[in-house]
């Protein structure tokens, strides 16, 4: 290999586990939060903030609706229901103890409202009604649940029912709960409006049952979800996500609290405000690279083009405390000598964002555009030429 060679290091792409979290000489002290477990990302450039433990095993509550609703608008898009589509309220359903949206088993009610009732008013017979509507059995429901934790990558989550009352073994993380919800956002934006609704309820039913309990919607305009939990041993759980206008970030900057065990109603949102206020003003979001800009274009060898685009389908957005922004370095990390063919998105090599001397991200590349393998005549000439490199 020349002197231009480049240390290869195999990378996946990133999921949404995979957090870069800046060295501890460089972290701005995050305030006091009175909870069990909380953790702080910037969804937006994929980043862990603040944490504490984060992999401490907890009840989720009324949390465990987040993978419920995904397993909802999954099947939505699936066509396998559709939202006028009317479910009928088993007995089991309309039994559930704790938050309900009172509706019975004279009632055929649709999904739509079922929806509203499940992540609006936390509704346990709503999410059971659905979990039965698409699994077929409450049991086969909570088997896909289970099954959906597993793809995408929530390693310490088990599911015992679908609305997250107490039960032996059903159990989550907040590491795992921040891959769920932005995994809800990105794969759902249009369903994720449901979260923002203030005041629903099914006719009929209390006119006093109508309000969403995440109480920061009322507080704070850029908060747009997402779901609150409470049992006894669970504590008040809350997770909360604001979208803000940002510089040069046209679609706003997300950021997303989870809370874990706290003390009160009241505590969980001011903890959740207290720790997003604070990422905004403590962290800058910077764009460094527009989607499907080209990072890099390196040479590429016995293909029927001479360079390959890497990049990232999104645009290439880092988190650094505020004001160091002019002090980001970057640096391409990437095999050499590359050789033909590649595929559209095939992982490439990483881009490496440092702040001094300290790492910010470790970014996954791919190809943004496909190389083909040339003839044999071109690949021939290119075999010599990199003999005698």
């Amino acid at each position: 290999m020349n002197r231009f060679f480049i240390a290869f290091r195999s990378l996946m792409l990133a999921a949404a586990a995979s957090f870069s979290l800046i060295a501890t000489a460089q972290v701005p002290a995050p305030p006091e939060v009175a909870a069990r477990s909380y953790l702080l990302l910037d969804v937006t450039a994929n980043q862990l903030l603040a944490q504490k433990d984060i992999d401490m095993p907890v009840e989720p509550a009324s949390l465990t609706k987040l993978m419920s609703a995904y397993l909802v608008f999954d099947a939505l898009r699936a066509k396998k229901i559709t939202l006028a589509q009317t479910m009928p309220v088993s007995l089991r359903a309309a039994k559930m103890p704790g938050s309900r949206m009172f509706i019975d088993p004279k009632m055929q009610v649709p999904v739509d409202d079922l929806i509203k009732g499940m992540i609006v008013q936390s509704a346990n017979d709503a999410t059971n009604v659905l979990a039965e509507g698409v699994g077929g059995t409450l049991e086969h429901f909570v088997e896909l649940m289970n099954e959906q934790a597993k793809v995408l990558g929530m390693k310490n989550t088990t599911y015992k029912n679908p609305e997250g009352l107490p039960a032996p073994g059903h159990i989550t993380t907040a590491r795992d709960l921040s891959i769920l919800a932005t995994r809800l956002i990105h794969d759902f934006p249009e369903e994720t409006k449901y979260y923002a609704i203030k005041k629903y309820r099914y006719p009929g039913t209390p006119s006093t049952n109508d309000t969403n309990r995440n109480v920061l919607l009322f507080r704070d305009p850029t908060i747009d979800g997402l779901k609150t939990g409470h049992t006894d041993t669970a504590g008040f759980c809350m997770i909360a996500t604001a979208n803000r206008d940002f510089p040069n970030l046209p679609g706003g900057r997300r950021l997303l609290s989870i809370i874990l065990g706290a003390s009160s109603e009241t505590v969980r949102a001011n903890e959740s405000q207290k720790l997003l206020n604070w990422g905004y003003t403590a962290y800058d979001d910077v764009r460094l690279f527009d989607a499907d800009q080209p990072v890099a274009t390196p040479a590429i060898w016995k293909g029927r083009v001479n360079t390959l685009k890497l990049g990232r389908p999104e645009a290439i957005v880092v988190a650094v405390p505020s004001g160091t922004a002019s002090k980001i370095k970057t640096q391409l990390a990437r095999p050499d000598p590359l050789v033909a063919p590649i595929t559209k998105f095939q992982a490439v090599g990483s881009l490496k964002v440092t702040l001094g001397d300290q790492s910010v991200a470790d970014i996954p590349l791919v190809a943004l555009e496909p190389v083909e393998q040339a003839g044999i005549l071109g690949r021939a000439w290119d075999a010599v030429r990199l003999w005698i490199k």
